[in-house]
């Protein structure tokens, strides 16, 4: 298992039936989390000043339930980074913290390379993984489907005091976008893959990462550099463990990759480790 480090303004507070009490700054949320099958202590709803929670609907999605008159959009800081932050229709905030184990490494093998490092980050939501990356020092190309994620990658950006010389805004299928850039020629020194277990490009193109995980690296193999740096693989999905993503880019990456691959999570208040999903990651000798 693999622990974020670094982080002051956030923290899981409890954990139990099936929910997780976090602060955000200064605004506490309850939200859903699979992975939390055991009773809590004493049931998190009873703990003091909740500012929102998120409620299920049985037929699917569900809302926040607001007890006191939060802003719905706010900023957290991780180390001198900072990222902007909204209460999303699904339970989302626009930030997985648990990331930042994966920002910290990124960003010692950017900052230690000796040379300019190219970072492709497909699938790159908000772009926390693209802002560390970029304040290491790299160019990078952000990827996303979904034109309000890339713009809000902008707007973190810009909080970070990072500017946008070397940064690169995308809004296509991460298939296609792949496809081409193989086809014109440009190369990446590293690769972020942070893919969802479904999704749905932005012309409907459908995808589910069981069936299509295998092609994608595959592909994102032949974007490669003479002089790759690192290769990241991210994933959400139960079925994806650890040896099956390490086994994934084993197949597919030049034989001088060092692959390592684990669990990730976040240290609780309550002195449990909750896990947040898995990260496979190759360096190159």
């Amino acid at each position: 298992m693999k622990v974020a480090p670094d982080w002051n303004e956030y923290g899981v507070i409890a954990t139990g039936d099936g929910e997780k009490l976090e602060r955000w700054g200064d605004i506490t949320l309850l939200r859903p989390d699979p992975q939390v099958i055991w009773r809590a202590k004493k049931p998190l709803k009873s703990y003091p000043n909740i500012d929102a929670a998120y409620q299920r609907s049985a037929t699917g999605g569900g809302k926040w339930i607001f007890n006191s008159p939060i802003r719905t959009e706010f900023e957290i800081g991780w180390r001198d980074l900072r990222f902007s932050l909204k209460l999303m229709g699904f339970k989302h905030t626009g930030l997985f913290p648990e990331q930042a184990t994966n920002w910290d490494r990124m960003m010692r093998l950017i900052s230690s390379a000796g040379r300019k490092i190219n970072v492709l980050n497909l699938f790159g939501y908000t772009g926390a993984a693209s802002v560390a990356c970029r304040k290491a020092g790299a160019n990078v190309c952000h990827v996303d489907s979904a034109k309000a994620m890339v713009e809000r990658t902008g707007d973190n950006v810009k909080l970070s005091g990072l500017s946008n010389e070397g940064m690169r805004y995308i809004v296509d299928d991460c298939f296609k976008f792949c496809a081409r850039e193989l086809r014109r020629g440009n190369r990446y020194d590293a690769i972020i893959l942070d893919p969802p277990s479904f999704g749905r490009g932005p012309n409907g193109e459908k995808w589910k990462i069981e069936e299509g995980i295998y092609e994608l690296v595959e592909l994102v193999a032949s974007l490669l550099s003479d002089k790759p740096l690192f290769v990241c693989l991210n994933s959400y999905t139960t079925g994806l463990q650890p040896t099956v993503m390490a086994n994934l880019l084993k197949l597919c990456l030049p034989s001088n990759a060092k692959i390592d691959a684990d669990e990730i999570g976040i240290a609780c208040d309550d002195g449990l480790i909750l896990p947040q999903g898995c990260t496979a990651f190759a360096e190159f000798e």
